[in-house]
């Protein structure tokens, strides 16, 4: 990743952007390190400054850009050449003809064993959800540049480590840690000069994100001692909606993030939902946690590798699919609160 970091240089202006590439692959460091990379990446998005953006930033990442084409190209046939070691997909608008694209890609891609990287909008956030249930990807929410940087880098860097292994308390400093790694890069954007922009053009105001879902139950042994134990009854979604909103009417008196708990918050929010025997989109998770949607989701995806959420399909339509608590989370929750009772203080 420091390698990466050393060599990526932000562009002087949007309007140069479609033009930066063919210089850019003549380089002979460039070329060199292309040439000689073991790893390829196919990058597929309708914007075609982007396009050229993204094969910069993964070329100066030590990857071999094999392959750059617009989304419609997902859907071509099977004599499509491979994908490679990982995919880059910008879908910032997704509607029916893209939906069932991406959807092939994911098959696509867990089959071939690729990584995926996708980013999208907030308002698409749920559609490109429903779409990714194989391939484990990655979603990134109104990315900056330095948010994909950063999203190649976790995937460079994981290339053959072995973090299924990783026990709960390391896995959650991993994720402190990347959200520190995070800050900093969007703080030397900032210095910069380069906006963060969104789907629309406009300033983005909430940050990026980075999600990966495997729809995976862990099974370690703190959640098998939980799992063994009579079960509990779910509190009152009443009291839990109260102390919901207590801790949000903290934001009004002092600053937000003194108090920012995003996993404790999401956990309260679905137990809510489950006794209400409510449905919670990622989006509304996301809103939920408090916290903008770059911490939000990379809480998720650890809290899901931890075996405390789960994604629950739509049985109506399979394009969609929701967080929910799982078993193991539910009868914590509930044991949880059957110990400290209604006492305000207490909770």
């Amino acid at each position: 990743m420091a390698q990466a970091v050393a060599r990526f240089e932000y562009p002087g202006n949007a309007g140069d952007k479609a033009n930066r590439w063919p210089d850019f692959a003549a380089a002979d460091d460039v070329a060199l390190i292309s040439s000689l990379s073991p790893l390829s990446v196919s990058i597929f998005a309708d914007r075609a400054w982007l396009r050229t953006e993204m094969a910069e930033d993964a070329s100066a990442a030590g990857l071999r850009v094999a392959r750059t084409a617009d989304l419609a190209t997902i859907a071509g046939g099977v004599d499509d050449p491979a994908l490679g070691d990982l995919v880059l997909v910008d879908c910032p608008v997704l509607e029916g003809a893209g939906m069932a694209a991406l959807a092939q890609l994911d098959q696509r891609v867990a089959q071939s064993g690729a990584q995926m990287v996708v980013s999208t909008s907030m308002g698409s956030l749920d559609d490109v959800f429903g779409c990714l249930d194989q391939s484990a990807a990655q979603i990134l929410v109104s990315p900056s540049r330095a948010d994909r940087v950063l999203a190649i880098g976790q995937v460079l860097c994981g290339q053959g480590s072995r973090v299924r292994e990783l026990n709960d308390i390391d896995r959650m400093s991993l994720l402190r840690l990347t959200q520190q790694v995070s800050e900093i890069a969007h703080k030397l954007e900032e210095l910069s000069g380069s906006p963060l922009d969104d789907a629309d053009g406009s300033a983005n105001r909430v940050g990026a994100s980075a999600f990966s879902f495997d729809g995976s139950n862990a099974r370690d042994p703190a959640t098998q001692r939980l799992a063994r134990s009579p079960r509990a009854s779910l509190p009152d979604p009443r009291l839990v909606r109260k102390i919901i909103r207590q801790r949000q009417l903290r934001a009004r008196f002092f600053e937000g993030e003194l108090f920012a708990d995003p996993a404790w918050d999401m956990l309260l929010d679905l137990t809510a939902a489950r006794a209400e025997h409510k449905r919670v989109s990622v989006t509304s998770l996301c809103i939920a946690s408090g916290v903008p949607p770059t911490t939000a989701l990379r809480w998720i995806t650890q809290m899901t590798g931890t075996g405390l959420f789960c994604r629950a399909e739509d049985a109506t339509d399979r394009r969609r699919a929701f967080i929910a608590l799982s078993d193991t989370a539910a009868e914590g929750m509930a044991r949880y609160f059957a110990e400290v009772g209604s006492e305000p203080l207490a909770v």
